[in-house]
């Protein structure tokens, strides 16, 4: 009794509630110790040790019917992948290390429940890619209650709007989709490579691994942002969400700016006309009082030479 007591407080205390659809599949990550390297890791079905089945190992079988195990040594991670799950796949699994002449280690308990409708909790992909400094989006959908979360394996969680893990920003939005499915959209920025691993997104008891890698970032990538940078920036509309209100933008002072700047325009073009004009009339004015100096000029030396006329006639007649 005390046996089968420990063994249901320890899966209510680390098991791990995955809900899958009839027909998917799905890959559970157990990440185990250093001094573990060099073990043998197997993935068994049942309740208790007495009746936890090997299922596949690390050894052999590494597959078997519709499972399979990985094991990465260089991050310490083996994972088991099933797919083509029916409805008599449900259960519990264990990830175990195996211990030559010792009692086995179990590193993580999971509950698979296998459903022909929508699981209550699943993403549409459990691998993500990112590259370096840049951002990726995993979209959870759920129909469950209760808190949500994102973790990362083996390490800290966020469950409010917005954190931090591992000095990469992290926010989670809860939205609904064009189809009325509730999403819980989970956003990491400012990626750096140590952000590569599995991740828990969690709603109430369900939870869903999704793997995120990131990459550094090509030379036409860098080619691409640096472009993008010197570029004047361009504002950007924000995507369509049935939950999100449009952003308007106020051109009240930018109209103004324009009727501002086309004011001055005309009034420079008038003040250009007006100085042109004067310039013309000014030199007609020069050109007429110079022809009518020279008239001027003329008759009086018409008169003088009349008058000179007339005083030799005057002088001759005496």
């Amino acid at each position: 009794l005390i046996s089968h007591f420990g063994v249901l407080l320890l899966m209510c205390i680390i098991s791990r509630h995955v809900s899958v659809q009839t027909g998917g599949s799905t890959t559970f990550p157990c990440r185990y110790d250093l001094n573990h390297i060099n073990h043998v890791k197997y993935w068994c079905q049942g309740l208790g040790w007495d009746v936890c089945s090997y299922v596949v190992r690390t050894d052999h079988p590494k597959s078997s019917g519709k499972t399979s195990i990985s094991d990465d040594i260089n991050k310490r991670i083996f994972t088991v992948t099933m797919t083509d799950l029916a409805s008599w796949d449900y259960g519990n699994y264990r990830c175990v290390v195996e211990i030559n002449r010792g009692t086995d280690i179990m590193i993580q308990w999971f509950y698979l429940s296998v459903t022909p409708g929508t699981p209550e909790l699943y993403v549409e992909q459990q691998e993500v890619t990112g590259v370096e400094g840049g951002s990726v989006t995993v979209c959870c959908y759920y129909s469950n209650s209760g808190d949500m979360k994102w973790c990362r394996m083996g390490g800290d969680c966020v469950s409010w709007y917005s954190g931090t893990l591992h000095g990469t920003s992290v926010t989670l939005t809860r939205t609904s989709d064009a189809n009325n499915r509730k999403v819980l959209t989970v956003t990491m920025s400012g990626l750096k490579m140590e952000n590569t691993d599995w991740y828990w997104c969690r709603v109430g008891e369900i939870e869903m691994p999704i793997h995120i890698t990131v990459s550094q970032q090509t030379a036409t990538q860098r080619t691409s942002k640096m472009t993008s940078t010197t570029q004047d920036p361009t504002p950007q509309q924000p995507s369509a969400s049935p939950t999100a209100e449009p952003v308007q933008t106020d051109n009240t002072s930018q109209g103004a700016e324009g009727n501002m700047e086309e004011v001055h325009q005309r009034s420079v073009k008038v003040l250009l006309i007006s100085l042109g004009m004067l310039v013309v009339v000014t030199a007609g004015i020069l050109v007429t009082w110079k022809m009518w100096r020279r008239h001027s000029n003329l008759e009086n030396t018409k008169c003088i030479d009349i008058v000179t006329n007339s005083i030799f006639l005057t002088c001759d007649s005496s």
